[in-house]
Order: structure tokens, then sequence, then C-alpha cells
């Protein structure tokens, strides 16, 4: 069965009690989170957690198309969005487009996501009334955020703001907004104010799904936010499985006949 008959679509997705949504980078936990996720996030994460970079900013739309293409390549049932990168789409409206034309066409995504709302509104709008579906992303703003990240709606113009904002998004056309680090209270008041799915990550229990970074879960990276809850510890077993491999390797018990030819 191809890619195409088994693939969920997006109205199957928004009509599900929870949308679960997970970020894949590469080919091994792209495979294994396709047999869970609704949606599949190529996000401008992996610089930090492929890459050791300080920041998302300092990735780009060639990294961002390279990874996105072997995620596509190998799932058959998730909607694949992915980030448009730091300097990708804030120059003009038009920029963005072509922007997002070229990953959409050369990586074979569904959709992409941008960070911000009022400012980036008439790009937004202007993106989905020439066909191009966007996710949009609220709270915490990684793009925009320097140093350690800081939790979103500890000030009462950020309150206002993100009502504001999310009113636009709606009205740009997004399908769904993920909002990122921001006090509980606030996103359930969001949740009651907006027909938006809201796509929750360290938000609340209450939004229409959440995502993670995959790799944050699965304990391979050195991220310690409140948020992100370790269900598997992957430095532990695989430094006991390297262990007991060099072990072997100076025993010379590696390889032993079923592994020779």
């Amino acid at each position: 069965m191809n890619r195409k008959q088994k693939k969920k679509s997006l109205i199957e997705i928004l009509n599900k009690t929870s949308i679960l949504c997970l970020t894949a980078y590469t080919v091994p936990i792209a495979k294994v989170a396709d047999k869970y996720a609704d949606i599949i996030l190529v996000g401008d994460s992996l610089g930090p957690v492929l890459y050791g970079l300080d920041s998302t900013r300092e990735v780009n739309l060639d990294m961002m198309i390279r990874h996105a293409t072997a995620v596509v390549k190998n799932t058959s049932s998730s909607l694949i969005v992915v980030d448009m990168p730091f300097g990708s789409y804030e120059k003009s409206k038009m920029e963005a487009l072509k922007n997002a034309k070229k990953i959409i066409s050369e990586t074979g995504a569904n959709a992409v996501k941008l960070e911000g709302g009022e400012k980036q509104f008439e790009t937004i709008k202007y993106l989905t009334e020439n066909h191009i579906k966007v996710m949009g992303h609220l709270g915490m703003l990684p793009q925009s955020t320097v140093g350690k990240p800081k939790v979103y709606g500890t000030k009462e113009s950020e309150k206002n703001q993100i009502f504001k904002d999310i009113d636009l998004l709606q009205k740009a056309g997004v399908f769904s907004v993920v909002i990122e680090c921001t006090i509980k209270s606030l996103v359930d008041n969001l949740i009651k104010h907006t027909k938006l799915p809201i796509i929750g990550i360290g938000a609340s229990s209450c939004c229409k799904g959440q995502i993670i970074v995959t790799e944050d879960i699965l304990g391979m990276t050195e991220f310690n936010s409140k948020f992100a809850k370790k269900y598997f510890d992957f430095f532990k077993s695989s430094e006991k499985s390297l262990k007991k491999f060099s072990e072997d390797v100076r025993n010379k018990k590696y390889p032993n006949k079923k592994q020779c030819y």
C-alpha cells in the first residue's frame, strides 16, 4: 500500500478527541514515531538536538529540507509539518511563500509551521491564500528567545497579546496552533476562547493535542525542562550495550562464528 492511501487526512486528525504530535529529524525516529503520531513535526529544534547548535536561529532552510525529505520518505501515516527556519519568512510575504513552496515541493511535506502572531499575520494569510497549509506557534518562541527559555504569560501585556494573536491566526487561516511554555491558566482560558485546535508543549493537559521533542522523552538529550518527562534513559541503556560490546572486542569474543562469513 502506498503512502497516499495510508496517510491520515487533516480533517480526520482535527476531529480526533486528542492529537498526538512528535518530532522527527532522522529515519529511525521517523519510522517509530509514524506508528503513533497523528502529526510529525520536522522541527528546527534539530539544530540543538542533532547538531549541538546553541540556538534554533542557526538552522537554515537547506538543513530543514534535507531532514524533512528523509522523514517524508520513511513515513506513511502521519501528517508531516516542517518548521520554517529563522530568516526564511520574516523579510517579506513573497519570500516566505517562495520558501514555503520550496519546502513543500522538495520534501513532499503537508504543511509548514511559523512562529509569531500579529507580526506574522499578513505573511501567514498570504501563505494560506496561496494554498499552503500553516500551523501557528505562540507563547514562548524559540526563534525569538536568546538564552534560557522563559515561561510566557507572567506579564499582563503578554496575556493580552496572546488573545489578540490567536484571533489573528484564526483569521489568517492556520489549521492549528502550538502554544509553548505558557502558564496553564492562561492556556485554559485560550482553549475556551478560540475554535482553533491548540497543541501544547509545556502548556496544559486540556489542550486538543500535545507535542514533544521525541529525543527529549527518550532521554537522548540533556534538556531538563519541566515539561519534558523522561520515558526512557537512552544514555544509560546505550552505555550498558557499548560496554558489553567493548568487552567482547577486547576479549576476542566479537565477532564469533555467527557474525563471520
